[in-house]
């Protein structure tokens, strides 16, 4: 029986409850093709249910119960009612007129992590953001949507930010390319308030800031933002998370993410150190503000 951290999203949740599907499946030594023949589906059905990138209905999981011989009521129990709560819409839902599908399950993994790791080239990172920053580069990309919309995207991105305060929230580490500090988004007051948001966000114990400095010249990570999520629950793999223009990458294989976790390293080892982030913070605020 899998024991869950507060605060685990459904997200996480549909991939654990996938997860657990996926190994009786394969302890039963029974298809993919067989099993999505047992709920009237296809074995493409059945890898999507497994990759926790559907949602789930009871009937389909009773059913996979029966056919896995899962017949014991306390192990059929546990799973239900995984299943009732991965179906449980995210704070997020409300949202979701705003949100494109493939960032949806981001913000449920991000509810879920217990570590995000990001390197950010253009912008400040999204959960480091001051309401008046984000509502610059909010509406800078989303030309042709009115004040409305454009409120309901800052609402999105300043509830985003409450995982950070929760007891149990993640550990958040960033290490931000200088050209986002010095790009001035939203004008002289915006940017100020920005770094000065640094600073005091680094006072927490669970934040981490570090720079890319202008002076280091080319390094490894020179092909653009990314982050790496980590989860309390080892059955839940490590996930690297890639934006692009108008879909994201989700990978999940252990040699992609030791590959952008080897870059993370080293954007780290050649980046300021903490004291230092805040002494080129400081130093820029001096400088242009």
């Amino acid at each position: 029986m899998t024991l869950f951290q507060p605060g685990s999203g459904p997200t996480a949740l549909r991939i654990l409850l996938g997860a657990q599907l996926r190994r009786l499946r394969e302890h039963k030594g029974i298809s993919r093709e067989d099993a999505g023949h047992q709920i009237r589906g296809s074995e493409s059905k059945i890898s999507r249910m497994e990759l926790g990138r559907v949602g789930f209905k009871e009937r389909d999981v009773a059913d996979l119960l029966t056919l896995y011989g899962v017949a014991d009521g306390e192990a059929r129990s546990a799973v239900m009612d995984l299943l009732q709560r991965a179906n449980e819409p995210g704070w997020w839902h409300r949202f979701n007129d705003l949100l494109p599908s493939w960032f949806q399950a981001y913000v449920g993994l991000e509810e879920a992590a217990s570590r995000i790791r990001t390197y950010e080239v253009q912008f400040i990172p999204g959960l480091l953001q001051t309401k008046e920053y984000a509502r610059a580069v909010i509406r800078a990309g989303a030309a042709g949507i009115g004040a409305a919309e454009i409120a309901r995207r800052v609402d999105l991105r300043m509830e985003r930010q409450r995982v950070l305060d929760r007891a149990d929230g993640p550990i958040f580490w960033a290490v931000i390319d200088e050209a986002a500090l010095r790009r001035p988004i939203g004008g002289t007051d915006v940017m100020r308030g920005q770094l000065e948001h640094l600073l005091e966000l680094m006072r927490l114990p669970n934040i981490t800031i570090q720079v890319m400095p202008f002076s280091f010249g080319g390094h490894s990570a020179e092909g653009g933002a990314f982050s790496i999520l980590r989860f309390e629950d080892s059955e839940l793999p490590d996930v690297v998370y890639v934006e692009q223009l108008a879909s994201a990458l989700y990978l999940d294989k252990r040699e992609e993410v030791d590959r952008y976790s080897e870059v993370m390293e080293r954007l780290c080892a050649v980046s300021t150190t903490p004291d230092d982030t805040v002494e080129i913070l400081q130093k820029i605020i001096s400088q242009r503000f």
